[in-house]
């Protein structure tokens, strides 16, 4: 039985509530700190103790900064990036085609400007190269290079690194690894498996920022300058975010600080792509995660793979500005591509079941740069991990995107030790694969195998997660700001979700094509308002606005709502449910 007795809500979920220890920890932390206790519900749920709420309420790169040392390689990695900074020797950085890639890289190039040295940025073509390094690239890049260093990517790319000689290699990367590793100067990632685990979280942007602080040790030691890197952490924040990295430890530190550096808008090309798209607040982790990172994305998508990089790197204003018109051009280019293909994918996966321990889709000629975003979509749909592979020339590639508790990275590598993969890798989140076209059921029949026994059931609905029940007089914008301190919010610490529960629809109306506006409440309690995307691709949007005088319980999360001057607090709504005596 689901929460408020909720098994098969409007969007086909069931409702999870607080355990009876998360219960007991919040009334705890409620005595102890007198919080609202929808706000220790919260704070209960992250597993915060009452004697560090504090120091969890105010994140700082001070406390939470982890010795880099403590990654293996690192020390190495810092001692050849720094001599061939002293002898101004030519560096050429290899870079995904994603946000952590670009990210990663304008954070090394942005470092090196510091002291009056350039480096050559290569990224490879999403459709022709594919991800990591290819023997061709590096045997290129080798041949007018001292240095390569890798940036989120190159820990299996053993053939491709053992092809260059002459040339050191470096790779700062988070995915991860086998057994092997290329043989290089150094490989510095938290993923590897003789690493201990504790700094797995960490994207490859936190990785390069950890190098860099690296240096810094080295630089002061000699008693040289080094560059203020605090100022850098906006980069570090975008690729956290965009990256859907866990935010727990430091990245917590790493997003709240850099949010904090980007609302001074300094940074030239984070300025001219906010403006494009058209984003005139302080900046959220939703924004870096919804609006910045899908127009960096655009490039490597559906254009050229380093422009959201160059825009990055950008110290002009025009340039900058340029890039970013650019961008915003190829990003509406491919949202009309993905929803074409996610029209298709939706489809298909529901004849499959999306109640599925894997839910998966493939097709011919399905553009390569938009599968993981609709991967996305269909992991929200259905709460159960997701692939989409496009089909082309025989070969099948895809990207999967993965909820908490399933490692899809770890399944994939195992596929492709198998040999039913030809390539793949990545990370718990998210991760890539390319497969023989006749493979594809059988892959994916693997992997849903390998996914159950991770315990994901068929039979199981899909699951939402509720921290409380509120009523509507509690949702105060005191509780909000509470909720805010929580944060930040996203993948491995989710937005705190609250019901309300036996609600009056007062007013709805349909916004647009797709959205719901409407107002309810109790007839003992104040009125709220609500918004709900999207609620028409589903039974949300027709359910409520032809409500009929029947009451619902209303799941979703807190927002203020600020308009000419005034504050108040509305619900999005992602999730209702008609009484079960209505119902029935």
């Amino acid at each position: 039985m689901g929460y408020l007795e909720v098994s098969n809500s409007l969007t086909n979920k069931r409702w999870i509530g607080p355990s009876n220890a998360t219960e007991r920890a919040a009334e705890a932390l409620m005595q102890e700190r007198n919080f609202p206790l929808p706000f220790c519900s919260v704070l209960a749920r992250l597993g915060v103790r009452p004697d560090y709420i504090d120091e969890f309420l105010a994140p700082t790169i001070k406390n939470l900064l982890p010795d880099p040392r403590k990654i293996l390689d690192m020390d190495k990695a810092a001692k050849r990036l720094l001599r061939a900074l002293e002898k101004k020797e030519r560096i050429a950085i290899f870079a995904d085609y994603d946000v952590d890639g670009a990210t990663s890289a304008a954070l090394i190039t942005s470092w090196l400007a510091e002291f009056g040295q350039s480096a050559t940025l290569y990224i490879p073509d999403r459709i022709h190269e594919g991800y990591g390094p290819n023997v061709t690239a590096m045997q290129s890049l080798a041949e007018r290079h001292e240095v390569i260093i890798c940036v989120d990517c190159g820990t299996l790319s053993h053939k491709p690194i053992a092809a260059v000689s002459n040339t050191d290699v470096i790779i700062l990367d988070h995915h991860l690894a086998s057994e092997t590793l290329p043989d290089c100067v150094a490989v510095v990632n938290p993923n590897r498996q003789d690493e201990s685990g504790t700094l797995s979280h960490l994207c490859a942007a936190a990785v390069v920022f950890l190098c860099l602080v690296e240096c810094g040790r080295f630089l002061r030691e000699k008693g040289a300058r080094s560059p203020n890197l605090i100022e850098y952490l906006d980069l570090v924040a975008l690729g956290t975010v965009a990256d859907v990295a866990p935010l727990v430890g430091v990245n917590r530190a790493f997003v709240h600080q850099g949010l904090k550096i980007m609302a001074k808008r300094n940074r030239i090309g984070l300025v001219a792509l906010a403006d494009q798209a058209k984003l005139n607040t302080a900046p959220t982790p939703y924004h870096l995660g919804f609006l910045l990172g899908p127009r960096i994305n655009a490039g490597g998508r559906v254009g050229n793979a380093d422009l959201g990089a160059r825009l990055l790197m950008s110290e002009n204003s025009e340039e900058a500005e340029g890039l970013a018109a650019l961008l915003e051009t190829l990003n509406a280019e491919r949202r009309e591509i993905e929803e074409d293909v996610c029209a298709n994918a939706f489809k298909q996966a529901e004849e499959r079941g999306l109640d599925k321990p894997l839910v998966w889709a493939a097709g011919e000629n399905w553009h390569p740069g938009v599968v993981g975003i609709v991967a996305s979509r269909l992991k929200e749909a259905s709460q159960r991990p997701a692939v989409v592979i496009g089909i082309d020339a025989g070969e099948g590639k895809g990207s999967g995107r993965s909820i908490a508790g399933i490692d899809l990275g770890a399944a994939i590598q195992n596929l492709v030790e198998q040999g039913i993969l030809l390539k793949g890798g990545g990370h718990k989140m998210a991760a890539g694969l390319t497969v023989k076209t006749q493979e594809i059921e059988t892959a994916m029949e693997k992997l849903s195998s390998l996914i159950k026994q991770k315990g994901i059931d068929d039979k199981e609905p899909p699951s939402l997660h509720l921290d409380s029940v509120l009523m509507p007089n509690a949702a105060t914008i005191e509780l909000v700001e509470h909720l805010e301190k929580a944060g930040p919010y996203g993948a491995g610490a989710p937005s705190p979700r609250f019901v309300f529960a036996n609600m009056q629809i007062i007013f709805a109306k349909r916004v647009g094509e797709k959205h719901l506006k409407f107002r309810f409440g109790d007839s003992r309690e104040k009125i709220l308002d609500g918004i709900a995307f999207d609620a028409f691709k589903s039974a949300i949007g027709e359910t409520i606005e032809q409500h009929s005088g029947r009451r619902f319980h209303l799941a979703g999360r807190l927002e203020l709502n600020e308009w000419q001057g005034r504050r108040s607090v509305q619900l999005r709504l992602e999730d209702a449910a008609l009484l079960q005596a209505q119902a029935a």
